[in-house]
């Protein structure tokens, strides 16, 4: 018998009967004002029919340790009575990576998301979609997406576009692909995305070792620095086409509006304060993170991939959730911060440890400030 919302019946996308349709009804969402269900309008999204069939990652080639900036830093760090290894000491974060010199972000996205579709057994001329969610745009126009769709040779029936969210992009990538597999528009979507900071930190160090640079200055530059490169691309499609896909099960959001300045950045320069985007974002996931407990009982899931921030959020994170810290992966302290990329990167570096399934949850979060977060199903 069916206990309802929060009970272990509705915690399940398998079924009762062999169908291959979830427990919960996935328009609950809809009925949420007539009914009283825990399911909250946009906050709460079930897809009904949308599995990840393929997760892959490139690493950018160069190695930049974090000893480098204490290099080129040294001056302003004496004058500032800064210790070196604050990158490693405080956010945990030992090297990052760069793309080489005149590589293009948006190549290897190409090349991830040909990869992921070779990987998913998925011929290129099938794909209704390909959505760019990198952060780090080169130009304000054309989209990132459009120069994806040519790297990857998709036919002229696939659509292409940019979602722009900070570190949220790639889950709401997801949650739009799956409402558009949902309806019937595509059967396959690949949402993708690469990062390159390298001209952001280049930017950011030479701004440091400007005279008159002050401890503000600093710390609020101190973010930038522990960014890095790299790419990824999920492959979206149709889980009663592809049962041994990994089912997108359902997931909640969360908005904290209030916070949309503690983190401004434009193509060139980033300014953070680093302190109340950990505080309150930590506020708004932990939110978002019980209200998926109660409708899937998520903290018995197998694995835990969160974006890859630092030391101190992920350590956070784990206490205020109540987690194994064994069953969150980290990546940050090789990658750095990756951006919208650093969930699926570290998505994609965990799956071969993964079973037939395990549950794994991935917690996004983004400046602004939003989360986003959604179980699959491996």
């Amino acid at each position: 018998m069916d206990g309802g919302p929060g009970t272990a019946s509705h915690r399940r996308a398998a079924d009762d009967d062999g169908s291959g349709k979830p427990l919960y009804d996935p328009s609950a969402s809809d009925r949420a004002a007539r009914d009283g269900s825990p399911f909250h309008g946009n906050a709460t999204f079930a897809p009904a029919n949308a599995a990840l069939l393929s997760i892959s990652h490139v690493e950018a080639p160069q190695v930049v340790p974090s000893s480098y900036f204490d290099e080129v830093l040294s001056g302003t760090l004496e004058r500032l009575r800064l210790r070196p290894g604050l990158l490693e000491k405080v956010a945990g974060v030992r090297e990052r990576r760069w793309w080489a010199e005149g590589q293009k972000a948006s190549d290897v996205a190409a090349e991830c998301g040909a990869k992921a579709l070779s990987e998913a057994g998925v011929d290129a001329g099938e794909v209704g979609v390909v959505i760019s969610t990198t952060v780090t745009r080169p130009h304000l126009e054309p989209a990132v997406a459009t120069s994806v769709h040519h790297g990857m040779d998709l036919p002229p029936s696939a659509m292409n576009f940019d979602i722009a969210n900070a570190c949220l992009a790639w889950v709401n990538g997801v949650q739009v692909a799956s409402a558009m597999i949902d309806s019937g528009m595509i059967r396959y979507a690949v949402v993708l995305g690469a990062e390159d900071v390298r001209s952001m930190h280049e930017g950011t160090i030479a701004r440091l070792q400007r005279e008159g640079i002050t401890r503000k200055d600093f710390l609020n530059e101190f973010a930038t620095m522990t960014l890095g490169c790299g790419a990824a691309a999920a492959v979206i499609g149709r889980a009663d086409e592809h049962p041994e896909a990994h089912r997108i099960v359902g997931g909640v959001s969360r908005a904290g509006t209030a916070h949309h300045e503690l983190c401004i950045g434009d193509m060139n320069h980033m300014k953070t304060d680093a302190k109340l985007m950990l505080t309150e974002g930590i506020e708004i996931v932990v939110d978002a993170f019980n209200a998926g407990d109660e409708l899937w009982g998520w903290r018995d899931a197998e694995k835990f991939v969160i974006h890859q921030i630092s030391k101190v959020h992920t350590e956070t994170l784990v206490e205020r959730i109540g987690v194994d810290a064994a069953k969150v992966p980290m990546t940050f302290p090789q990658w750095g911060n990756v951006g919208p990329i650093s969930l699926p990167m570290t998505l994609a570096a965990t799956a071969p440890e993964l079973s037939p399934g395990d549950r794994v949850i991935a917690m996004g979060v983004g400046s602004g400030l939003n989360t986003a977060m959604l179980e699959l199903q491996w």
